[in-house]
């Protein structure tokens, strides 16, 4: 039998070889981070001619994240693109919004994706950590009122998209820096900012929840980073809302306002059999402070999959505003808009729109477009580290050394980098137990 002809093969070394490599269209300034899922970039975008650009829309700085190929062992197999990384690139496509990260193109190189988003030169955890460690002192009133009205205003965009994102916490809130706005610079997809625009990213874990092609549980079992999962998850529903998210940007709130996560709970991990243990734990923190739920004011809660589990933990009477009262002295709007994202029934609990309706934003002082405004002068946030890989983007030229990125300020270099922008993460002891990776 002569040997089979696969018809396009001609056709795939065509298309490769019109594939404009990563490297001829983009100066790597260095490297940002690195996980299971791959590594991240920092880079600035070059001309036809490999001339840096520096006006226009196309100029500015970018992200640039590469996936891992799958392995088998030592030996490297080509299997496809995950199902995690055909969803993420698929929403993140389909977005336009000034307060979701912009995912700029997607690349193929040597059988790697590259995903180049819009550069984000702070994240809410660099800043709740730089306040925390570095200055001693609360994020001012009107900087944490932006960043939260903001942070509603990206959510409700998902939401009214039909998207949960089932991964809200501080690492994944991206903040912009100060850039000069060229007056050319008309395109929507320009990464110039005028600084302080809330940006949501990392889009890997988040579903569309309407009409999706099969039960939200079955595709992934375990959702929302541990501290900021909401009740209804931690008590193994299988059916979930956008509730889940609002959830979430109640922890993050309470988070930049005590500079330190609300539920700090640690994380019961899968058994062997990938069976979903009950999160005792973390259902203890938060029973600790706002109390243990009941039918009263959960009703549907004695249907909950871990009820039974449930009915063992210690009866907690809701301390709320006393931890309120412990960093803001009076129970104020703020607390009421608190309470009402900390509601135990997913029902009950405010949405994105109810939260972005709350008077609490129609009091001075008002939310800002760029959340910096405020800021005293000579208060800054350091910048993110870049640094010399040790492995280069692409099998072309090594990386640049560190001194062609941006500026480090003091105390950039204690932070971790998230895995989808380079967000900065914790230092150790602040980073919750981590999710097993879904491109593992």
């Amino acid at each position: 039998m002569p040997p089979q002809v696969d018809p396009m093969r001609a056709y795939r070394a065509r298309r490769d070889a019109a594939r404009i490599p990563v490297n001829a269209k983009y100066h790597i300034l260095g490297f940002i981070s690195s996980g299971t899922y791959g590594r991240v970039y920092k880079a600035q975008a070059k001309d036809l001619n490999g001339n840096i650009i520096t006006d226009g829309p196309s100029a500015g700085v970018y992200a640039i994240k590469k996936f891992k190929p799958d392995k088998e062992g030592e030996v490297i197999t080509y299997t496809g693109i995950s199902q995690s990384a055909c969803r993420e690139i698929a929403l993140n496509r389909e977005m336009r919004h000034e307060n979701v990260i912009v995912l700029r193109e997607v690349m193929l190189e040597d059988k790697s994706i590259f995903m180049v988003f819009e550069y984000a030169e702070h994240d809410f955890l660099q800043i709740i950590h730089h306040h925390s460690q570095s200055l001693h002192q609360a994020i001012i009133l009107p900087v944490l009122k932006s960043f939260i009205f903001q942070l509603l205003n990206g959510l409700l965009y998902l939401h009214n998209s039909h998207i949960l994102h089932r991964d809200l916490k501080p690492a994944n809130i991206l903040v912009t820096a100060a850039r000069p706005m060229p007056a050319t610079s008309v395109n929507e997809l320009s990464p110039y900012t005028e600084g302080g625009v809330v940006k949501i990213g990392d889009l890997g874990l988040a579903r569309l929840a309407r009409a999706p092609l099969q039960p939200l549980f079955s595709g992934d079992k375990v959702v929302v980073t541990i501290w900021y999962r909401a009740p209804e998850l931690l008590l193994g529903a299988r059916h979930y809302t956008k509730a889940i998210d609002c959830w979430a940007v109640g922890c993050i709130f309470a988070e930049l306002l005590a500079l330190r996560p609300i539920f700090k709970g640690e994380e019961a991990k899968l058994d062997a059999k990938k069976n979903v243990p009950f999160q005792r734990d973390q259902l203890t923190k938060i029973f600790d402070v706002l109390g243990t739920p009941s039918e009263h004011n959960w009703p549907g809660l004695t249907q909950m999959p871990e009820y039974k589990n449930f009915l063992m933990c210690e009866r907690q009477e809701n301390k709320f505003s006393q931890w309120y009262r412990q960093r803001c002295r009076t129970l104020d709007a703020a607390y009421n808009l608190m309470t009402q994202l900390f509601e135990y029934d997913p029902l009950r609990r405010l949405d994105a729109r109810g939260a972005l309706a709350h008077p609490w934003f129609r009091e001075e002082p008002l939310p800002t477009a760029n959340a910096f405004a405020h800021l005293p002068d000579g208060v800054s946030y350091p910048l993110r580290r870049v640094t010399q890989d040790e492995a280069p983007l692409t099998n072309a030229p090594p990386v640049p050394t560190a001194s062609h990125a941006a500026e480090s300020r003091p105390g950039s270099g204690s932070y971790a980098f998230n895995r989808m922008t380079g967000a900065a993460g914790p230092v150790p002891g602040h980073q919750p137990p981590r999710k097993k990776s879904r491109m593992e």
